[in-house]
């Protein structure tokens, strides 16, 4: 299977060819949407968009974690991770063409 990225520019030129706005206008659009989405998840730690999923953020405690290479022992910080759950929906769509 080939892994294929889905860029920006890709999704701000399906706008333009869908909708019609010019480059700029979808690619503000396409900005502001992403930033809605981030400072949601900052402030409510969960994000929730119907008929696709749910972003939430968990935090991850400090633990110990070994190099398989070199067998070194290191410390990994705590830190926030994103979790993405897809709806009934999302997950039927993707589904639906097996």
């Amino acid at each position: 299977m080939v892994r294929i990225n889905l860029t920006k520019k890709e999704i701000i030129n399906s706008i333009y060819m869908q909708i019609g706005f010019s480059k700029k206008i979808s690619e503000t659009l396409l900005d502001d949407i992403f930033e809605i989405i981030l400072n949601n998840i900052l402030i409510h730690k969960k994000v929730k968009i119907a008929k696709f999923g749910t972003f939430t953020i968990r935090k991850k405690n400090e633990r110990i974690g070994r190099n398989p290479k070199t067998k070194e022992i290191k410390i990994i910080s705590s830190r926030n991770v994103i979790l993405f759950k897809p709806s009934k929906e999302f997950k039927e769509y993707i589904n639906k063409n097996e």
